[in-house]
């Protein structure tokens, strides 16, 4: 079932989020990517707490951007965005085969392939992989503490592009103690955004950045 605070933009995924919702619930769960206990909650915690990140009021996504999901395991944010913006390109890089696998069959199930594309590598590999394009975004969800996560995802930016990490309620303690690893790798003008005002509860909380430009 969807929730009855599902903003309107997002009416037009439904379809396909609930389509990919069975499949995590199926699938997902017997190969452990979703704990059982996730599937009662799978919408609001998971689903929709990663569409508000998409919305386009938020400007946070824009058209045409080519997205790459570090970490992407069950692909969330990565296969979310993708169902919920059809007007940009996402890269799940995974670097667990039978996460990748599960990717692979999820975005054939979903008749997503023209949009989405799963890179099996880790992060750092990625920028090596056979026809590599730097990403104008970069995501993560629960994948590792800020300082950590910004040493492999920043790399994977093109000059000015931004990061934007789904993080949680200690974000702001994060960023603090991020501010070096920051500027290691060039990342600028870390924030923190909240989505889904009046939608999920609590908010979706992402770090933003974006990759210094080229000198």
């Amino acid at each position: 079932m969807v929730s009855r605070e599902t903003p309107a933009w997002l009416a037009p995924a439904l379809p396909g989020l609930e389509a990919y919702a069975a499949i995590l619930e199926g699938a997902g769960v017997e190969r452990g990517l979703i704990g059982p206990r996730e599937v009662p909650r799978l919408w609001d915690r998971h689903l929709l707490n990663c569409a508000v990140v998409a919305d386009p009021a938020l400007g946070l996504l824009q058209p045409g951007d080519r997205v790459a999901d570090v970490g992407s395991g069950a692909g969330l944010p990565g296969l979310v965005w993708a169902l919920a913006r059809p007007d940009i390109h996402v890269v799940l890089v995974e670097p667990l085969l039978r996460r990748s696998t599960f990717l692979g069959e999820a975005v054939d199930t979903l008749g997503i392939g023209e949009q989405v594309q799963v890179v099996r590598a880790r992060a750092e590999e990625a920028p090596r992989t056979a026809g590599w394009i730097p990403a104008d975004v970069v995501t993560a969800r629960a994948v590792a503490p800020l300082d950590r996560l910004l040493g492999w995802t920043v790399p994977l930016l093109a000059p000015g592009g931004r990061l934007v990490a789904l993080k949680g309620a200690a974000a702001s303690s994060e960023v603090t103690q991020a501010a070096a690893a920051a500027a290691a790798v060039g990342l600028e003008d870390l924030a923190i955004v909240a989505c889904g005002t009046g939608v999920v509860e609590p908010e979706t909380t992402v770090v933003t950045g974006r990759r210094r430009a080229a000198q």
